[in-house]
């Protein structure tokens, strides 16, 4: 419920507030004092488009702030997922400036937040009717929910059954989709994973063969300069190299002579050793390097094989991993995933059979409900064609349009297998045609003052704001309109700008907007009228500014028969 209107330098307005009731709001005025500004702010504080014009003249900014009690779980939580806490409890306060310079802020509970977030919250908390104004009614993606809570009681237990069947059929949608999808998908990830296994196995790798294969390159890479450092060495050693002996045997003499003289003195014989054990030294490795240098062999195709080889990891790697290491444990993965994959056929074959069973009682269960909102939409056509011609549109015809799928299987959802649009034609030879396209105020509010007198007990809206609700009518049926108007605000909080006293009368509170001028300015202000300045208010209404002792008798005598009447429907 709306409890407060703040305004401050919104195009006439100075600074202004309102506390506002449950029950009928009553707005009413001169001609021009203002009144439409005041929607104007509301529509404005809910998101609507707004520019630098409606800031007061001098002013830095025009400021809008509503004050709402709210009780509706479903808002509270949409508010808690956006980190936004409600002050003790139920209280929320929206906040919006527009400056001078055009730019504009919003605010709900301090916190700041962008227009379009502030206009999906507004649909929770009030429901403008106005020429051009943000409603519910005309939104078609509601239109379902209102029929279906205008049959609640026939509806919501198959409802709640083609939901529950619905979230079933969804989870087990969701575990195919993790077995890889459908079938092209599932073999197409199949396919890869094998190729991929079998391009890993193919190569036959080994741990450390890489270090091994670029030590052989490297080797092979400098074979002349390795082989004649190796034969070099080795005719040094063995054959002298064209000197007169070899080292190995200049050595060999060395030893020889040492020999006879090692026992002479202790350090020689120990000098004798070192040698003696030198030349065995020396021969071993003469061998080797004879070894060796016999056993090179340059190979170009096996230089070639090398380099491919090692292509073959890095491309290997590449794809698979930074090491040979890396690889062999994407290859143990993949051959897991390929295993789940060829095992999760049986688990699949049973979701699919799973479905179907599912798909058809979904089937079944939104057929069934599809036929009792097509029920339901005939009885609700007929009541609001009823509503509509007391309400002073004879000639209006109301439907409620289903579109019909091609395949039932396509167009689940939690709500059914229903695409529902309410439709209107408002004269005589007209087409029916989307409420959207209704160019007058004064219908759309009556439309809706229809819908929300049958929709009385079971609508979630709490504040409902009309203003052109009394265009074009008169008599009998602003009577209706007003007795409608008492109707729903048992159950709503409606604000109602108009310039009838037959609607005027019903009010449970009434507030006046008058336009004052000052020197160099004009303001519009608005106050709570008392029981006397009501009864003065009603006859300015019925008589103009000439109020006599009739019109007020007049404007008692509204005022006691919406008082029975309202007793009349407690």
């Amino acid at each position: 419920m709306l409890l407060q209107l703040m305004i401050k330098d919104y195009v006439l307005i100075d600074k202004l507030e309102i506390r506002f009731c449950h029950g009928l709001n009553i707005l009413s005025g001169e001609t021009g004092a203002g009144k439409s500004i005041l929607i104007g702010a509301i529509g404005m504080a809910l998101g609507e488009r707004a520019d630098k014009s409606i800031v007061r003249n001098n002013a830095e900014k025009a400021t809008i702030q509503l004050i709402f009690s709210i009780s509706d779980d479903q808002l509270k939580d949409k508010l808690l997922s956006n980190d936004i806490e409600l002050i003790d409890e139920d209280i929320l306060i929206i906040s919006r400036s527009v400056y001078a310079n055009g730019r504009s802020t919003c605010r709900i509970n301090d916190r700041m937040v962008t227009v379009s977030y502030l206009k999906e919250l507004s649909k929770y908390l009030i429901d403008v009717f106005s020429q051009h104004a943000h409603q519910s009614l005309l939104y078609p993606e509601n239109h379902i929910d209102m029929l279906d809570a205008y049959g609640e009681k026939k509806i919501s237990p198959l409802k709640n059954e083609v939901k529950d069947k619905y979230e079933e059929y969804k989870n087990i949608q969701t575990q195919l989709t993790k077995l890889y999808g459908d079938d092209r998908e599932r073999e197409r990830k199949k396919d890869l994973l094998e190729f991929q296994v079998d391009e890993i196995m193919s190569a036959d790798l080994k741990a450390d063969e890489e270090e091994s294969l670029i030590e052989e390159l490297h080797i092979l890479s400098q074979f002349e300069k390795i082989s004649n450092t190796m034969g070099y060495s080795y005719e040094s050693l063995y054959h002298g190299n064209n000197r007169e002996k070899s080292i190995v045997d200049e050595l060999n003499t060395i030893v020889s002579q040492i020999n006879s003289i090692k026992d002479i003195d202790s350090r020689i014989l120990t000098i004798y050793e070192t040698l003696q054990e030198s030349l065995y030294n020396l021969e071993d490795i003469t061998r080797e390097i004879r070894d060796y240098n016999d056993s090179m062999e340059y190979n170009p195709n096996r230089l070639e094989e090398i380099q491919d080889r090692l292509n073959l990891i890095d491309n290997l790697k590449r794809k698979y991993g930074d090491t040979i290491e890396d690889i062999f444990i994407y290859r143990d993965k993949i051959e897991e995933e390929l295993e789940y994959i060829n095992n999760s056929e049986v688990l699949r074959k049973e979701l699919k059979e799973n479905l179907s069973l599912i798909e058809n009682d979904l089937t079944d269960l939104s057929l069934e409900l599809s036929q009792i909102r097509k029920n339901l939409a005939n009885k609700l056509e007929g009541e609001l064609e009823t509503q509509l011609k007391s309400l002073n549109m004879e000639n209006a015809t109301f439907k409620v349009a289903f579109t019909e799928p091609s395949s039932v299987a396509n167009v689940f959802s939690a709500k059914g297998i229903d695409k529902i649009e309410f439709l209107i034609s408002t004269n005589p030879g007209e087409s029916l045609k989307p409420l959207s396209k209704i160019a007058s105020g004064g219908e759309i509010s009556r439309i809706m003052l229809g819908f929300k007198t049958i929709f009385a007990h079971v609508d979630k809206v709490p504040t409902l704001v009309f203003d052109e609700i009394d265009t074009g009518i008169s008599g009998r049926t602003a009577d209706i309109v007003s007795e409608r108007l008492g109707i729903i605000s048992k159950n709503h909080q409606i604000l109602c700008i108009t310039h009838l006293p037959q609607i005027a009368k019903m009010a449970d509170y009434h507030f006046y907007i008058e336009k004052t001028y000052g020197e160099d300015t004009t303001t519009t202000n608005i106050r709570r009228l008392s029981y006397k300045e009501q009864l003065n208010e009603i006859g300015r209404l019925i008589g103009g500014n000439s109020i006599t002792d009739l019109t007020l008798k007049h404007a008692e005598e509204l005022l006691n028969l919406a008082k029975s009447y309202k007793k009349s429907i407690m």
